[in-house]
């Protein structure tokens, strides 16, 4: 009755649209035939056109309350084996519970992979239509990574959930692997005991798969395992379980070509209720006698299992994983790629493999890792919302304020990628120091500059989107420097809205310091010969780590673009007689740096104190537990001079060091800068957050 209905009401809907069209053509032509076309004619097209969408908006809503008050009868035989479907064919006639969560596992370690899952978690969320759990088993490095990501993501309708790998490995360390996964590549064997009992059934997936459909399509099958089945895989596509490959090796027991466990389907109930973890660590003792070792890691064991026990598998049809390893036979299982869903970049070479669709699976992966994330955190459907954080009504600004731009971005959560790149801080003694900074792309070019002149840690926060993070990466593997050198921390916090949140890029490369004292600096400076060395002795010998003291390293600048470093305090001197340098804003904003008492620099042998000023912007180390940015301050005006009156407040003493000195580089304005200068509505908006901040600052000193 229910399909009748509603058949019969989409019917009408068709129906009646036509007849609509047809009138209102048949009026036009016979208007056509006695008077011209007029503006009033086509006016009235419009609004019955208007009238007409709308009506059918309101069927459609009439439809779709149907639809979830009165679901399809559906008989699913669970007696259907995989032979029965066609490898590719596709089958729109398995159907899901709406709003029916589906659980995903993945297991991460390092820093590389979490970069793999961003882009694999763009694509599955990109088709998806049901709630998401995804469940991490995390090394700490991913762990942290991929936490921060996703509390700063704040996707609707997805969970996520941490299970250490640490506390896994010692289950599956014991098997010699050869495979580059190394002992975070046998894990998924541990999935049934690491998951919580609540969890019966997950999707498993490598890091390195992109999706093409709804990962729904694949949650479905599960309804098509029989009584015994609790494993889904999909059938290798290469000879490698047929022995046929190389000469002189042998594969373990497989069932005919075996299976590919990038993409699992696991009924975990099941395998519980078979004592899952004794099973593959029975088969995998009993066959290690006569192999070794595992050189394809956790799918060997899992092929094994199955060999002994197939009546566990069901034959996943080919286009839930499609292979692309370089011995790969996946073209013959499927004859239009619009029939893949999930690609599969299973070959140490990855996107350099080889294939006649290649071009089109790398132009989809670049498509998700250039894709803007943030949209993704739109909801494009409701289930129980009830669970979701929402700002109150009396928190978020008012759009008719006239710094509503400013406040909006204020309130912002930014999606935050730490530790973009390979991280090593290598030894780190109770005097080091990171250099703590932030940058656009339109500042790349001054990385290297500084890298070849502070040779200690560098905390760097860029502000980038998706598509320029990619080109970030590639600049960085391009330069032979800089790919060599992994005492730098790269944090990329993705680009939303129009203002340059300063501070809380300052904030991230700050927290992100694993040396006990910092810094801060931007990137548009360039260091003395051996500054790193200089700072670490005047740390130790000032007695930083006890005292609430700031040690000022004055800061000058050069109007050409073509600018060496100084070597020396008298090649800076000789160059400011010159005027070939000048003390840093000497022009534009004397004030920000004229506390710093340059006529005493000139002749001190040791470090002075000097007298806070308002206005006040030095470049300073500190401990790392300094207080942190205050973020409201976005764009250009009063970011570094609110930091600085603060310490003060803090009763900091501030010290000058007479035998180090930065140099600014030249550069074009920035946006903010510009927008700054030309706009009486940005400058007043800003005297107002001043005002806010000094109000503020005076409650929480009582000064």
């Amino acid at each position: 009755m229910t399909r009748r209905w509603i058949r019969l009401l989409v019917a009408a809907l068709i129906f009646g649209t036509a007849l609509l069209i047809g009138v209102i053509s048949i009026a036009s032509n016979r208007d056509v035939e006695n008077k011209a076309f007029t503006k009033e004619s086509y006016l009235d097209m419009k609004h019955a056109l208007l009238q007409m969408k709308n009506e059918n908006l309101e069927l459609k809503v009439q439809i779709d309350k149907q639809k979830e008050q009165f679901s399809p009868e559906i008989n699913l035989d669970t007696s259907i084996t995989s032979d029965q479907i066609k490898p590719c064919a596709k089958d729109d006639s398995i159907l899901f519970k709406r709003c029916e969560t589906i659980h995903v596992a993945i297991v991460c370690a390092g820093y590389d992979a979490t970069r793999a899952v961003s882009t694999l978690i763009k694509s599955l969320l990109f088709y998806r239509k049901n709630p998401i759990h995804l469940h991490f088993v995390a090394d700490s490095i991913a762990h942290k990574i991929l936490n921060t990501l996703f509390h700063s993501w704040d996707i609707p309708h997805v969970n996520f959930s941490f299970y250490s790998a640490d506390n896994l490995t010692s289950d599956v360390a014991w098997i010699p692997n050869k495979h580059y996964s190394g002992v975070y590549g046998l894990l998924k064997l541990t999935l049934p005991k690491a998951l919580p009992q609540s969890v019966e059934k997950v999707i498993v997936f490598d890091c390195d798969v992109t999706f093409s459909a709804d990962v729904a399509d694949l949650w479905s099958v599960f309804s098509l395992f029989s009584a015994n089945q609790a494993i889904g895989l999909v059938e290798n596509q290469s000879d490698w379980y047929l022995g046929k490959l190389w000469k002189n090796y042998e594969p373990w027991p497989a069932l005919g070509r075996g299976f590919n466990t990038g993409v699992i389907a696991m009924d975990l109930k099941k395998l519980r209720s078979l004592n899952w973890s004794q099973l593959w660590l029975l088969t995998a003792e009993k066959d290690l006698v006569s192999h070794y070792f595992t050189s394809l890691a956790d799918q060997d064991v899992f092929n094994a299992v199955l060999f002994q026990e197939p009546y566990l598998v069901y034959r996943l049809p080919c286009q839930y994983n499609v292979q692309l390893s370089d011995n790969t036979r996946s073209e013959s299982c499927y004859s239009e790629v619009a029939d893949l869903k999930v690609i599969h970049w299973n070959s140490p070479r990855k996107l350099k493999v080889k294939n006649k669709h290649s071009d089109f699976f790398r132009n989809l992966y670049y498509t998700f890792v250039g894709f803007d994330g943030n949209f993704l955190r739109r909801q494009l459907f409701h289930c129980n919302d009830s669970g979701m954080s929402q700002s109150p009504v009396d928190d978020l600004p008012v759009e008719d304020d006239a710094c509503y731009e400013l406040h909006k971005a204020r309130d912002a959560k930014y999606r935050t990628h730490l530790f973009y790149l390979t991280y090593d801080a290598g030894k780190i003694d109770e005097h080091d120091i990171t250099w703590v900074a932030q940058l656009s792309l339109d500042r790349l070019q001054m990385i290297e500059p500084l890298c070849r002149l502070w040779e200690g840690p560098i905390s760097l926060a860029l502000y980038l989107s998706d598509m320029e993070a990619d080109q970030f990466h590639s600049f960085v593997m391009d330069s032979h420097f800089l790919s060599s050198r992994t005492n730098i921390g790269y944090h990329v916090v993705y680009k939303q809205g129009s203002l340059y949140p300063i501070n809380l890029l300052r904030n991230v490369a700050l927290e992100q310091v694993s040396t006990p004292f910092v810094f801060l600096s931007d990137i548009d400076f360039l260091p003395m010969p051996n500054l790193y060395s200089t700072l670490k002795k005047a740390v130790q010998s000032l007695k930083l780590a006890n005292e609430n003291k700031a040690l000022v390293v004055p800061a000058f600048e050069s109007q050409r673009y073509q600018t060496k470093v100084p070597r020396s305090k008298a090649e800076v001197i000789a160059a400011l007689d010159m005027g070939d340098l000048l003390t840093f804003r000497y022009h534009d904003w004397a004030l920000g740096h004229a506390a710093t008492n340059f006529p005493m620099w000139r002749t001190a042998t040791i470090p002075y104190k000097i007298k806070w000023e308002p206005n006040f912007e030095p470049y300073i180390v500190v401990r790392r537990d300094v207080t942190r940015y205050d973020p409201r301050f976005l764009g250009f005006g009063w970011n570094k001079v609110s930091h600085s009156m603060e310490l003060h407040a803090q009763r900091y003493e501030f010290q000058v060091l007479p035998n180090a000195f930065i140099i600014h580089l030249p550069h074009s304005p920035s946006v903010d800068i510009s927008k700054y200068r030309s706009s009486a509505q940005y400058r007043k908006c800003s005297e107002a957050l001043k005002s806010e901040f000094i109000r503020d600052l005076k409650k929480r000193y009582d000064s």
